[in-house]
């Protein structure tokens, strides 16, 4: 059991900075023990407001750009499995890194718990939770509280 965690780094993050990449890790190891999940395995890229802002236009044919994306390996409904013993690839998530920094700025706290915010998130999404509907937002921001406040990335 366990997840495994690819993160790459597409963009220039100065050193005092690089040391926030290191929240997502345990984070998205807690959202998945929570989610009671198998072996598994996610990959992360760091990327800038263009290159976030190609994938939405390519993708969602939003032209701007976004703070985080996902890219499920599972249609909705669908049922995860693995290949044997293989963990299991959940997908791909996609964070802006300059964002991330604004948004860390515009609603007053750190820089990690906003890495570790846009992460989880991301990851959630990778799982199913959505939040189109005030009852699905409800249901799912309460788990990225929980699963945020179990790291120590709490407001």
């Amino acid at each position: 059991m366990g997840l495994s965690v690819d993160i790459q780094v597409q963009i220039p993050v100065a050193e005092e900075e690089r040391t926030v990449l290191g929240w997502i890790r345990p984070s998205l190891e807690e959202a998945a023990a929570l989610e009671g999940l198998p072996s598994a395995e996610v990959s992360v890229t760091i990327v800038d407001d263009e290159s976030i802002r190609r994938l939405n236009r390519e993708f969602r044919q939003v032209d701007r750009p976004t703070d985080v994306l996902s890219f499920p390996q599972w249609e909705p409904g669908e049922k995860m499995e693995g290949a044997g013993d293989d963990p299991l690839p959940l997908g791909d998530i996609v964070i802006s890194f300059p964002r991330a920094r604004k948004q860390a700025e515009m609603y007053g706290h750190s820089l990690e718990r906003e890495i570790g915010f846009l992460a989880v998130h991301g990851f959630l999404h990778l799982l199913g939770y959505d939040h189109e509907t005030e009852e699905e937002e409800r249901r799912m921001f309460s788990r990225q509280e929980e699963i945020l406040g179990r790291v120590g990335l709490k407001r």
